[in-house]
């Protein structure tokens, strides 16, 4: 493959400009050509510090320029579905933030979409393109930790800004959207499983309405269990620890890994508490950014699916439709 794809960003989100736009930057398969913002101005700085060289003050205006081959949805949440639904009718394919959609049924009308106009459609999931989580894939199925049960995993930062959309329900806010996801989507991957029920317990901001932490217990096939905490308004932490009948797990920076250093792995096959049955693996530096958009550029230059897909990505808001839906019911909620 020689081609090199031309994206277009649309927004100057955080995550684009601090993450994403560097790594594309420095792909394999890509470069970032144009940027667009309901800002010019926002946009024209954005270019500048990016060395992007087109810059636009609207959405529709990048996505309407024929020299722009995919693009990259960093907008709120509620923008997803729409400003995906856009691109895929100029025939752009699109990588687009997490959580894809604000529903199962959202994600679903946006598969139909991409089916139809015969465009890819990626989730942007970053940590499944992340060697550590490779080894870890790689570790459960040779039965290094026996049969995988159950998985905890706690994922919380502190952000009571008013003004952040991620405290902003009208805009998709919330802990669940924002990290819970993260949650459901390794914990599907790791018992490479679809849960069949839900409970979740809420706790709301008084001020903002969004979910400020949120807890949920998930039943897997075969009785195996996921247990998980998210936050907005907690210290900041990031643990996951994968615990099966003859060991367990633990990954030391699961979700944000470092960009330029070594990430750990830690099993333990469980014969004592001092640790003594404990491995220390030590997985390379890695760009799971980088990573994850020469995997989305291979797929459309190769003519295949994108991995994971949007069956993946309908099945994990299956999964937080069913927490939202406890929430209200107080009771099991099945997917």
């Amino acid at each position: 493959m020689t081609k090199t794809l031309r994206w277009g960003v649309l927004g100057c989100a955080d995550i684009a400009t601090s993450t994403v736009i560097p790594a594309i930057q420095t792909s394999m398969f890509g470069r970032v050509e144009a940027v667009a913002s309901r800002s010019l101005e926002k946009a024209k700085a954005v270019a500048l510090a990016h060395s992007i060289p087109r810059y636009y003050g609207s959405y529709d205006a990048l996505l309407a320029d024929p020299d722009i081959d995919v693009i990259y949805n960093p907008l709120p949440n509620h923008l997803h579905v729409p400003m995906t639904l856009k691109a895929l009718q100029h025939g752009k394919p699109v990588l687009c933030e997490k959580p894809i959609a604000l529903t199962a049924d959202e994600a679903k009308s946006l598969a139909e979409a991409a089916k139809i106009l015969r465009v890819p459609v990626a989730e942007a999931f970053m940590v499944r393109h992340h060697p550590q989580w490779h080894k870890v894939h790689a570790l459960i199925a040779s039965g290094r930790i026996g049969e995988l049960r159950a998985i905890q995993i706690l994922f919380s930062y502190f952000l009571n800004e008013p003004d952040n959309v991620r405290n902003q329900p009208s805009t998709g806010g919330g802990g669940l959207y924002d990290v819970g996801c993260y949650a459901l989507n390794i914990a599907r991957y790791a018992f490479a499983n679809e849960p069949l029920r839900a409970i979740g317990l809420f706790d709301r901001d008084p001020e903002f309405g969004t979910d400020r932490l949120a807890s949920g217990l998930l039943e897997f096939p075969g009785g195996c269990q996921l247990g998980f905490t998210c936050s907005t308004q907690l210290a900041l932490t990031q643990k996951v620890t994968l615990l099966g009948t003859a060991g367990r797990i633990e990954i030391d920076v699961p979700f944000n890994a470092p960009l330029d250093a070594t990430t750990t792995i830690t099993v333990d096959d469980g014969r004592d508490l001092s640790g003594s049955g404990r491995e220390v693996m030590e997985i390379a530096s890695a760009n799971q950014y980088r990573l994850q958009a020469d995997a989305f550029a291979q797929a459309i230059l190769s003519g295949t699916p994108p991995l994971p897909g949007l069956d993946d990505a309908i099945a994990n808001m299956r999964a937080i439709d069913a927490l939202f839906r406890s929430a209200i019911s107080g009771r099991w909620e099945t997917l």
